[in-house]
């Protein structure tokens, strides 16, 4: 299959810089939260501190980057990066000033909060410049252009983890947490500096933002945060699961490669995706892609060894980037072009809520039933995911041309 539709993409004015400025500061993001757990445990000893301080962390940024997000659509990400830039530098010095001072867990948590709440949703306005690049004009690379995010965030996820669990393993698990900061703020820091690409400021008035604003409470958006949801919870329970998976078979080095196998059959299936350009409706598609990852994740309650485990894995891997990309697609097609950041932004705090909220449920259900019940709770994530996505197609589809006007 040609890789023409990429090349086009990247060859288009401005979109190879925000794109690969945009991934460098995705690893930074990437490394953060598991950062702070290899330096807090490195200072306590304590996971359930560490586990406290990015808790923090991430429930700040799932509350606040909406509302960021807010502040971008409204003024452009020129004039709101730089500042959320320099105070999430400064917030990681306080962090790092705190864990290595020894002081309160209270405290401890409060500066992971801070931290979490100034991280810049880069993949988030990467996004938004694809959207404002090609809605009107070539709207059909938009799945090609997701496809690509989709892909960043996967390597993102790929190096992230696995340099700052180096960096936190040969006994410099500070230098993986400033290291973190530091691509965040390089990354971001080049994107703001790209004004050709970047999304103008919203020229509505105060009414008309608001009327903009309701379009995130159209039944097509919140039929979509639920699928975030739902997805999240799937990553969330699989995390837990494998790992503990792992364990039981007396392999709990055998969690890293089929980690690995799930990733590098997302990226590659995620490459496919975008290189062919899909005749079938989106909703459509997401109601079977979903129904792909709900089967798969049946058969994760199947497999008696890590070997079966990593090849139901390769199903799994494979099914999720047509989802993302579509559940990306979709919404920016369900919101109010002045809103666009505020909604991607909202579907990732979405994500990352189901995420933490399945990590808890699996890890007590694991506790008590073994890894095979934190599948179960995997599958049932899907499973809700796939129903909803078929009980929803009508409201997926209808707003189709809800960002063209107000």
């Amino acid at each position: 299959m040609s890789t023409a539709p990429y090349r086009t993409l990247l060859r288009t004015p401005g979109a190879a810089a925000f794109f690969l400025t945009a991934t460098v500061g995705r690893v930074g993001i990437a490394m953060t939260g598991l950062g702070i757990v290899w330096l807090v445990h490195a200072r306590t000893g304590s996971y359930a501190t560490a586990g406290s301080v990015t808790g923090g962390f991430a429930v700040a940024e799932a509350l606040v980057g909406p509302q960021l997000a807010r502040l971008t659509d409204r003024f452009g990400q020129t004039r709101v990066l730089p500042p959320t830039l320099l105070a999430h530098a400064a917030a990681v010095a306080a962090l790092l000033a705190l864990i290595a001072g020894g002081r309160p867990i209270a405290l401890m948590a409060l500066g992971g909060a801070l931290a979490g709440a100034t991280v810049p949703q880069l993949g988030a306005l990467s996004a938004a410049r694809w959207v404002a690049l090609l809605r009107d004009e070539r709207p059909a690379g938009l799945p090609s252009a997701f496809a690509l995010e989709s892909l960043a965030n996967a390597l993102g996820f790929l190096a992230g983890p696995a340099l700052v669990s180096a960096l936190g393993a040969s006994g410099h698990p500070a230098l993986g947490t400033g290291l973190a900061a530091a691509l965040v703020v390089a990354g971001g820091g080049a994107l703001a500096a790209q004004r050709r690409t970047a999304p103008p400021p919203s020229p509505y008035g105060a009414a008309e933002r608001s009327r903009a604003g309701r379009s995130l409470l159209r039944p097509g958006f919140v039929v979509l945060a639920g699928l975030n949801l739902a997805i999240g919870g799937y990553f969330g329970a699989v995390q837990v699961s494998v790992t503990a998976f792992a364990v039981e078979h007396h392999a709990a080095a055998a969690a890293a490669p089929v980690f690995a196998v799930s990733n590098c059959a997302g990226l590659a299936a995620g490459w496919l995706y975008g290189l062919r350009r899909w005749r079938t409706a989106p909703g459509t598609q997401l109601a079977v892609a979903t129904a792909g990852l709900a089967l798969g994740s049946l058969l994760l309650l199947s497999a008696g060894s890590p070997t079966a485990l990593g090849a139901v894995s390769v199903l799994t891997g494979a099914a999720v980037p047509p989802v993302l990309v579509l559940l990306s697609v979709l919404a920016q097609a369900a919101v109010h072009r002045a809103v666009v950041t505020q909604g991607f932004t909202w579907l990732n705090s979405a994500g990352a809520a189901g995420s933490a909220g399945a990590a808890a449920v699996s890890g007590r259900v694991v506790d008590g039933f073994g890894a095979h019940g934190g599948f179960a709770v995997a599958a049932a994530a899907t499973t809700a995911m796939a129903v909803l996505a078929v009980a929803g197609l009508r409201a997926v589809r209808g707003p189709a041309t809800a960002g063209r006007g107000l």
